[in-house]
């Protein structure tokens, strides 16, 4: 992107939200859908590696989504600025504290057989562990992209 297009792009975002209501209406239609399609990437994504990952940038693109094309203040009631660094910081305290409890069960840092799940099998327990770390990294990718971008627009 060359120097004046850039400036032109930023230009119009801090004059403010998109004012067309045609926009409006097929962007709050768009991001339930994008946030199911995010949802639907993490809760499979724990039967192959990455669903984390992926879902936590799709939930964060659906908000980022709303931010660009109704405003920071509208869309404060979808995601609050003020939650999205604790929100970050408990998906990285999900992440470790499984690894943790793992260590402390007497395994190697998520060993997920080491998990104290009374009453499941070994591949429910890998199952169950995978489960919880691809949560903990939805909530904590989705929450740091949030509030870079949020910090980006100076909020």
């Amino acid at each position: 992107m060359n120097e004046v297009s850039r400036d032109v792009v930023l230009r119009r975002h801090m004059e403010g939200p998109i004012v067309s209501p045609i926009v409006h209406v097929c962007c709050r239609g768009l991001a339930p859908f994008i946030q199911l399609v995010g949802l639907y990437v993490f809760f499979h994504g724990h039967y192959s590696p990455g669903g984390g990952f992926q879902g936590g940038v799709l939930l964060a693109a659906s908000i980022m989504l709303l931010r660009m094309t109704i405003g920071l203040s509208d869309s404060q009631r979808v995601m609050p600025t003020r939650l999205v660094i604790p929100l970050a910081a408990f998906g990285a305290l999900i992440y470790a504290g499984t690894g943790f409890l793992a260590l402390v069960w007497g395994g190697s840092f998520l060993d997920y057989a080491f998990l104290p799940i009374p009453g499941l099998e070994p591949a429910m327990l890998r199952n169950t562990g995978i489960l919880v770390i691809e949560a903990g990294v939805t909530i904590c990718i989705m929450s740091t992209l949030i509030s870079i971008y949020d910090n980006l627009l100076g909020s």
